[in-house]
């Protein structure tokens, strides 16, 4: 299927959603959201239609100056009752049915003189400063329509409203905006624009280049040098930098544009593992704290945890419980032995147009191989790249065969095809495995085996149970991944459970496990192979239990530790050419797997590392 036949068909099945579902928006468009709709439409989309929102240090000093002067409601009498009288009310929410708006007015002031006594102007707080413009102040578009959707509502509630004032807190200025007819005609057509615009369910284009991207709060979810790079004609390197290839009419290249790194390179947030049996945690105010009886064993802040994984007995106070889902940190539960069983999460994932083009385009047949050759395939050249790069020597038969099956996932036409060449480049792959475990001094008992009767030999894959410490690593490193892509998946408004490659199971995170392929590898795989060749674990860390072989408390701790200085690893994107860390790179890969599904990108661009 050609790229532009994917993308109509795509929008078709959009079409046919919007339809299906005879979408209805709220009654009230909010005075904010039409702000939000002027300065990019996409922004508007993703925040009202999809309900996704990000704070960045912007939005976070914007709360704060609008708490400083936000005491709270107060009273403000109808316009039947104003009689001449001074007016300095705040936060009063006022709405308009006859152009479907509602607003929240930071404050309304009577105006000093007016002509029928009912006169009043919206006063509007913002945190940043007016522009300049020949010399004179101004309002930025935005802010000059959200205050004239403010005079809208005065106006159609009784009150006479003919100027507004926006006041900059950056720079403690004043501007004072002139409601005339032009500019009420002028916003009353982007509230239709607005509301048009959100009924579509099409997603509007994002920015070209545009200074507004890099501080806006949604950039890391809206990508838009990404999106926009990879729907270009082509996609060049050139000195290592990718580049977008656009023409003229006449046939000419235009000046390529670069990639800006518009995604942070790292998370702030940490996971929290608790791996103590028998650990209680709680809460106290903002900190979660954690005890063993009575006895406090260590305090970490909220607003500094990404998610909490807890492992074997440990127990939740259902005031920690509410808090995590509260601020959106997913609690995530495994067995003592590092078995994955569920999440508990918050309300975040409301965006159900995305779900419902998973769902159709994981029934549409040639969409769904399509997605699983490249998801295969990528996992195999990462496979060949990490014998590459740890094997003591590589074997060229096994590179070759690795190329080959590689090629060959990209062109089969059955799925049954693809899990067969899959099987056999697992084969080939871990059948050198041992390759890439250093060896050490005989007498270091401590990786030799020694007293343990455990040895970090490796002769093939097995699982449930694993019978040998680097299967046993290897089972906690898979399961622990895919316990963060399944997280990341609930974040980007996915249903892990449904994917394209691996068949929906009962509890099975499917599409989870289909990001999983590519980075097998390059994560799982490499995190096992530095905590055994570091000494971050060693056989001394293991016990036996059966047939089976688990790690200790000890040697998980150590795991961990190996895992999220994994994670935290930098790595240059291969297209777009900006470093960012794993776990970054997790959240990027979903998010365009949702540019594919949403029609925006002709293919999806599955992470093969150089």
């Amino acid at each position: 299927m050609s790229a532009g036949v994917q993308r109509v068909q795509s929008v078709r099945v959009d079409e046919e959603f919007v339809h299906h579902l005879k979408l209805k928006l709220p009654d009230l468009l909010p005075a904010r959201m039409l702000n939000e709709y002027v300065y990019c439409p996409r922004l508007f989309f993703y925040e009202w239609v999809e309900g996704v929102f990000e704070n960045n240090a912007d939005t976070l000093d914007g709360q704060a100056k609008h708490t400083r002067v936000d005491p709270g409601p107060t009273e403000m009498p109808s316009a039947e009752d104003m009689d001449g009288e001074r007016i300095h009310s705040r936060s009063v929410t006022l709405s308009s049915e006859r152009v479907g708006l509602t607003a929240k007015l930071d404050l309304i002031e009577s105006v000093a003189n007016g002509a029928d006594g009912k006169s009043v102007r919206p006063v509007d707080y913002k945190r940043g400063k007016p522009r300049e413009v020949d010399g004179a102040l101004s309002p930025w578009p935005s802010d000059r329509v959200q205050i004239a959707a403010q005079a809208i509502v005065l106006r159609d509630n009784g009150y006479s409203c003919d100027e507004g004032i926006l006041y900059y807190a950056t720079t403690k200025q004043r501007v004072r905006i002139i409601i005339d007819d032009a500019l009420i005609a002028e916003t009353e057509e982007l509230i239709v624009q607005a509301r048009k615009t959100a009924v579509s369910g099409q997603i509007p284009e994002p920015l070209v280049d545009s200074p507004k991207c890099p501080r806006c709060s949604l950039v890391g979810i809206c990508l838009p040098d990404e999106t926009n790079a990879l729907r270009a004609r082509a996609l060049r390197f050139e000195e290592r930098r990718p580049v977008q290839i656009s023409l003229f009419d006449n046939g000419e290249e235009q000046a390529p544009a670069e990639v800006r790194q518009l995604a942070p390179a790292r998370d702030d947030l940490r996971p929290l593992y608790l791996n103590s049996q028998g650990f209680r945690v709680g809460k106290s105010g903002e900190v979660i704290q954690v005890k063993d009886g009575d006895t406090l064993k260590q305090e970490i802040r909220l607003g500094e945890v990404s998610q909490i994984n807890l492992f074997g007995n440990v127990q939740l106070s259902t005031q920690a419980v509410q808090s995590f889902c509260s601020a959106e940190v997913p609690v995530c539960y495994f067995s003592q032995g590092g078995w994955f069983y569920g999440i508990t999460n918050g309300l975040n994932a409301r965006n159900v147009f995305l779900r419902h083009r998973q769902f159709v385009s994981a029934g549409h047949e040639s969409t769904a191989l399509r997605l699983a050759r490249k998801l295969v395939a990528g996992k195999i050249r990462n496979q060949r790249t990490l014998l590459q790069r740890n094997h003591i020597e590589p074997p060229q038969t096994a590179l070759r065969q690795l190329k080959v099956l590689a090629e060959k996932a990209e062109t089969v036409t059955e799925p049954e095809s693809l899990l067969g060449i899959e099987g056999s480049a697992a084969r080939v792959y871990f059948s050198e495995f041992a390759g890439m475990l250093k060896s050490r001094d005989n007498n270091d008992d401590a990786h030799r085996g020694g007293a343990t009767g455990f040895y970090f030999d490796f002769t093939q894959r097995n699982r449930r149970p694993p019978r040998d410490p680097v299967n046993a690593l290897l089972s906690l490193a898979y399961s622990i991944l895919v316990k963060d892509l399944t997280i990341t998946c609930y974040a980007m408004g996915f249903d892990p459970y449904w994917g394209f490659y691996h068949q929906p199971r009962f509890g099975r995170p499917a599409l989870a496990l289909d990001l999983m392929e590519p980075f097998r590898p390059l994560i799982a795989d490499s995190v096992v192979l530095t905590a055994i060749n570091s000494g971050m674990v060693t056989t001394a860390d293991f016990i036996r239990s059966g047939p089976s072989v688990a790690l200790k408390p000890n040697g998980r701790k150590g795991f961990f530790r190996a895992y999220e200085l994994r994670m935290d690893t930098l790595v240059t994107h291969p297209l777009f050419d900006y470093r960012v860390s794993y776990r970054r790179l997790l959240e990027i890969q979903a998010r365009l797997l949702a540019r594919f599904l949403n029609g925006e990108i002709d293919d999806y661009p599955v992470f093969v590392t150089r």
